[in-house]
C-alpha cells in the first residue's frame, strides 16, 4: 500500500525570510513556547497534590514525578527529531501525524492540534494582562489601568511582533527566556546551598509520596505538562538555514536543557520548603515567589524579581505560541484544508498576514468573552482571569496531548525505512503510556467547571475527523 501524504502545496511556500534562522533562533521558539520559568513556577502544587481535582499527587517525591514525565517526553522527542530530518515544513505535527496515519487523520490532526495552540495562546492573552494588574496593584498599588486595558494593549503589541517578523519574535523570545532562566537558575542554586545538609536525595524516592507509586503515577501527567511546546521548533522549518541539521537538534536541546531546569527547580522548591507537603499548601498560590520574599529565603527586592521574570516568560510564551499557530495554519491553508486567504503572506516581510490575523481576532474575541462572562468558568479561590486561563489551557493541553499519541501510534509506519524498527516501536510505546496517561488524569474525577474543557477537546476531535473527510470527498469531486 502506498503511503497517502499531504497534497502538494502550490501557494507561497515560505512565510517569511527563508533559510536565515539559525540553531540558536530555533531552540528560543521551543523554549519560548515550553515557558520553562512559568511552567515551573505554576504547576509546583499540581505536581505535589495540592490543588489537584482529585487530590491525587506525588507529594514531596514531585521530583520524581518529572523525572519520570521527562523520561517518556524523550520518547515522545526522538519521534518528533526523526521525522523533522525528512520532513521541512511549516506544519510540524500536522505533517507528522500525515505520514504515519493517512491524509485525512494527519489533516484532522492538523485541525485539533493548532486549534488547541490557538486556545492555549488565547488562555495567555487572558492571563498576562490580569497578572501585571494584580502584580502592580500588590506591590505599588497601581490600579488606575483596568485589566482589559493591559490585555488589549499587549495584544496589539503581540500581533505587531509577529507581523514584522519571526527574526524579530525569536530574537525576543531568546531574551526573554535566557534572561528568566538565568534569574530562576540563580535562585534555585542558592536555595539549595540555604537548605544546607537538610538536602536529600528522598524526593527521588517512591517512599517519599505519601500515595506511594499510585501519587507519583498520577503527578507525571503534570510533569509531562511542563513539556507542552517542546515542538514549536519544527514550525520554522522552512525559515530555517539548516532545517535537516537545526531542527533535530534544536527539539533534543530543548528538551534536554528543559528538563535539568525543570527538575533542578521543582527539587529547590521542595527542599526550600523542607519536603513538607503542608508547607507548599499554604503557599500554594505562588510557592515561588514566597520563597523568595523577606518571610522565606529572600527579601521584597527579590520577590519583586520573580514575579518580573515569570511575567517576562509568559512574554515569550505568548509569542511562541502565537508564532507557531501562523505558521501551521500558513501550512494547511497551502494544502487545501484551510481557507485560501489564510495562506497569504506579506509581499514585503513574508509573514503569514491570513494567520496573524486570525491570532490576533481569535484573541480578541476570547478577552471580550472573557470580560463579558467574568463568572463563565469560575473557579472557588481563583481570579476570574486566571479560571478562564485554566479552563482554556485545559482545552488546548488536551488537543495537544491526543495529537501527540496520535503521532506516537502512527510512527512505526510513519518513520519505516528510516530508522530501525525497535527504535521506533520502543519510543512509540513510551509515548503513548505517558501522553495516554495524561489524558487518562484529564478526564478522571475532575469537576466542573474543567471537566467541559476536556468534553469540549473531544467533541472537537470528532468534528475534526468529520471536517477532514467531507474536505477531502468534496476535493476527490472536484478533481
Amino acid at each position: 500500500m502506498s503511503r497517502q501524504t499531504a497534497p502538494p502545496s502550490t501557494a507561497p511556500q515560505a512565510p517569511a525570510a527563508p533559510g536565515t534562522l539559525s540553531l540558536t533562533d530555533v531552540v528560543a521558539q521551543s523554549v519560548g513556547f515550553m515557558g520553562p520559568v512559568f511552567s515551573v513556577s505554576v504547576l509546583l502544587p499540581q505536581l505535589v497534590g495540592i490543588t489537584t481535582a482529585t487530590g491525587n499527587g506525588a507529594g514531596a517525591a514531585a521530583p520524581l514525578a518529572v523525572l519520570l514525565g521527562t523520561i517518556g517526553m524523550l520518547g515522545i522527542g526522538w519521534i518528533v527529531s526523526a521525522y523533522a530530518r525528512r520532513i521541512h515544513a511549516a506544519g510540524s505535527l500536522y505533517n507528522y501525524v500525515t505520514e504515519g496515519l493517512g491524509t485525512r487523520l494527519g489533516a484532522a490532526a492538523g485541525y485539533v492540534y493548532y486549534l488547541g495552540v490557538l486556545i492555549l495562546g488565547a488562555g495567555i492573552a487572558v492571563l498576562i494582562g490580569g497578572t501585571l494588574h494584580d502584580d502592580l496593584k500588590a506591590e505599588f498599588g497601581f490600579d488606575a489601568v483596568p485589566v482589559w486595558v493591559w490585555q488589549a494593549v499587549i495584544l496589539a503589541a503581540l500581533v505587531a511582533i509577529v507581523h514584522v517578523g519571526v527574526q524579530v519574535s525569536v530574537k525576543m523570545q531568546l531574551a526573554l527566556a535566557l534572561v528568566s532562566m538565568a534569574v530562576l537558575t540563580v535562585f534555585f542554586v542558592y536555595l539549595i546551598v540555604k537548605v544546607g545538609s537538610d538536602n536529600s536525595l528522598t524526593a527521588f524516592e517512591p517512599s517519599s509520596s505519601a500515595q506511594g507509586w499510585s501519587g507519583i503515577a498520577f503527578s507525571v501527567i503534570y510533569g509531562v505538562l511542563l513539556f507542552t511546546g517542546f515542538e514549536a521548533a519544527a514550525n520554522l522549518a522552512e525559515e530555517t538555514a539548516e532545517p535537516k541539521r537545526s531542527i533535530p537538534r534544536a527539539v533534543l536541546i530543548s528538551l534536554v536543557v528543559s528538563a535539568v531546569f525543570f527538575l533542578l527547580g521543582c527539587y529547590a522548591q521542595i527542599a526550600g520548603f523542607h519536603f513538607d507537603v503542608a508547607a507548599v499548601a499554604q503557599n500554594a498560590g505562588a510557592p515561588l515567589i514566597a520563597l523568595a520574599s523577606p518571610d522565606a529565603y529572600g527579601a521584597t527586592w527579590l520577590a519583586r524579581l520573580v514575579e518580573l521574570v515569570i511575567l517576562l516568560d509568559m512574554l515569550a510564551v505568548y509569542i511562541g505560541v502565537s508564532v507557531s499557530v501562523t505558521r501551521g495554519v500558513l501550512t494547511m491553508a497551502r494544502d487545501g484544508w484551510l481557507p485560501k486567504p489564510l495562506a497569504r503572506v506579506s509581499a514585503r516581510r513574508g509573514t503569514p498576514i491570513g494567520g496573524t490575523a486570525l491570532v490576533g481576532g481569535a484573541y480578541l474575541l476570547v478577552l471580550v468573552v472573557s470580560q463579558a462572562f467574568p463568572d463563565g468558568v469560575s473557579v472557588p479561590g481563583l481570579p476570574d482571569y486566571f479560571s478562564w486561563y485554566a479552563w482554556l489551557s485545559a482545552f488546548g493541553i488536551f488537543c495537544l496531548a491526543s495529537i501527540y499519541l496520535a503521532m506516537c501510534v502512527g510512527a512505526p509506519r510513519g518513520l519505516r525505512g528510516q530508522v530501525a524498527p525497535a527504535k521506533a516501536w520502543t519510543a512509540a510505546v513510551i509515548g503513548l503510556v505517558i501522553t495516554g496517561g495524561a489524558l487518562f488524569g484529564s478526564v478522571y474525577h475532575v469537576p466542573s467547571p474543567t471537566i467541559w474543557a476536556a468534553w469540549a477537546a473531544i467533541g472537537w476531535t470528532v468534528l475534526s475527523v468529520l471536517a477532514a473527510f467531507v474536505v477531502m470527498s468534496r476535493r476527490a469531486v472536484a478533481r
